[in-house]
């Protein structure tokens, strides 16, 4: 009997946020050999002009579908697919699985029908972001967050740090908004901020119901390449643009997420001028 090759599914964010996403996909397909890639020498996305991002996201994409030839791409970061999805989806024959802001199930949850977008400036800017609010928010109240620093401070958290709750507090703050009917739900459109997730519940000034993702991202990839099948342990690989120092912390977290070879310098760090 011929053996089933496990798919390879490419998993490719800014830096350490498609963690998020990479452990529901775990989950779901423990079968797969998975590559996560951090392009962490430009971090944070949301600084970068659009049509550069585009451009870099592109040409480290053409590097990184023939170097592993994926079966499937998620590109585990907001603001790379609200603005490089369409681009990515037009280059490359491979699917890819984007994250985006979760508006249209917010709407459906929410009671109070005030709702708050928090994810990066770029993300929240952006006009896909406002294509999806004008196609599902009929009849909500929409509050967009944009956070220079969040994404940031959860790296530097997951990296071994520690960030004060004041910080944390004084980014979140703008998405309580209560005038006639308190926010009920807050999006969380950056994979970065479900690192965090402990600190936001604890920090909020009343109960809310925090969107991630992660898992509908999960059902959308099996959807496309199936359920998984039985297979003996397979190997999982970081892969780092920078060249990154990891310290002791750092690389205790990508193991705990599952991810075993840790590659600190991949040859990528030179592509669309890093």
């Amino acid at each position: 009997m011929t053996a089933l090759v496990p798919p390879t599914i490419l998993v490719f964010d800014s830096g350490l946020g498609g963690l998020t996403v990479f452990r529901e996909l775990i989950k779901v397909r423990p079968d797969a050999r998975f590559i996560y890639v951090a392009d962490d020498a430009v971090f944070p996305y949301g600084a970068i002009e659009e049509a550069t991002l585009v451009t870099r996201v592109i040409a480290m994409m053409a590097c990184l579908v023939e170097a592993h030839r994926p079966d499937l791409v998620v590109i585990a970061c907001n603001t790379a697919s609200t603005m490089a999805l369409a681009s990515l989806r037009a280059r490359f024959s491979v699917p890819f699985v984007g994250t985006v802001p979760a508006i249209k199930p917010a709407c459906g949850a929410s009671l109070t029908k005030r709702i708050s977008v928090l994810g990066t400036k770029a993300t929240v800017a952006n006009e896909y972001t406002q294509g999806l609010i004008r196609e599902f928010a009929a009849g909500c109240h929409i509050t967009l967050v944009g956070s220079a620093r969040l994404a940031a401070l959860a790296e530097v958290e997951l990296s071994g740090g520690r960030v004060g709750d004041r910080e944390i507090a004084a980014e979140i703050g703008p998405c309580f908004v209560n005038d006639d009917k308190p926010t009920d739900t807050v999006v969380l459109a950056c994979t970065h901020y479900p690192l965090l997730l402990d600190r936001f519940i604890r920090l909020a000034p009343w109960p809310v119901n925090f969107i991630d993702p992660a898992a509908a991202i999960a059902r959308r990839v099996i959807d496309l390449i199936g359920h998984a099948r039985p297979s003996g342990p397979v190997p999982t690989r970081a892969i780092f643009t920078s060249g990154r120092l990891l310290t002791p912390a750092l690389e205790a977290t990508l193991r705990n997420f599952g991810l075993g070879e840790i590659a600190a310098l991949d040859g990528l760090s030179h592509v669309a001028g890093a």
